[in-house]
């Protein structure tokens, strides 16, 4: 399977996020899984480049042109494919069209609204894709406080908490990726409008 993997590019975030991103890289490409990712060579986008290639996997970087043009950030240079994209959207499109499976790992704002496009799409089974947050040290908690705050007042169904699977075991989230299990449920069941 080609994994999808959102994540930081920033270079100054706590090494754990960086050792445990390069682990879960390593462990799915050990698995014969493959990465495509946003193509920097930073933060957790580069830490999980480096732990499939340390697995053997094939690594598909798509970045935009402009990011290269504006040195926006690191490209990774041991890619092997790299796709250069004229805008955001391309990028995230080419990315999601090539992806079985997506793995959110901590990030900032590209990595937020990455997750929510995917999960937003689920919802309208636009696909039936696995998607697993990795809660490395709690770093998701708030944002699943949050979730679950607007699953009480009525804001999100119930059915949508099955969407996706938040986790800081490397364990359980190879096994949901490698189980791709369908949506089970009906857009009706998902979103009320």
């Amino acid at each position: 399977m080609r994994i999808c993997v959102f994540g930081a590019a920033s270079p100054t975030i706590d090494k754990i996020y960086i050792e445990k991103t390069e682990e879960l890289g390593k462990l799915l490409a050990e698995r014969g899984h493959s990465l495509v990712f946003g193509g920097g060579g930073n933060g957790l986008m580069g830490a999980a480049a480096r732990g499939f290639k340390a697995g053997g996997g094939e690594i598909v970087g798509v970045i935009p042109k402009f990011f290269d043009d504006e040195e926006i950030e690191a490209i990774c240079d041991f890619c092997t494919e790299l796709v250069f994209t004229e805008t955001m959207r391309e990028r995230k499109q080419m990315m999601e069209d090539r992806a079985d499976a997506f793995v959110v790992v901590p990030g900032g704002i590209g990595t937020y609204e990455e997750f929510f496009e995917v999960l937003t799409l689920k919802q309208l089974r636009r696909h039936e894709k696995p998607i697993a947050v990795y809660n490395v040290r709690g770093y998701y908690n708030e944002l699943q406080s949050a979730m679950n705050g607007a699953m009480e007042k009525g804001f999100i169904q119930r059915h949508c908490s099955e969407l996706y699977l938040l986790s800081d075991d490397p364990e359980e989230i190879v096994k949901l990726v490698e189980a791709n299990v369908g949506v089970g449920h009906s857009v009706k069941e998902l979103k009320r409008g």
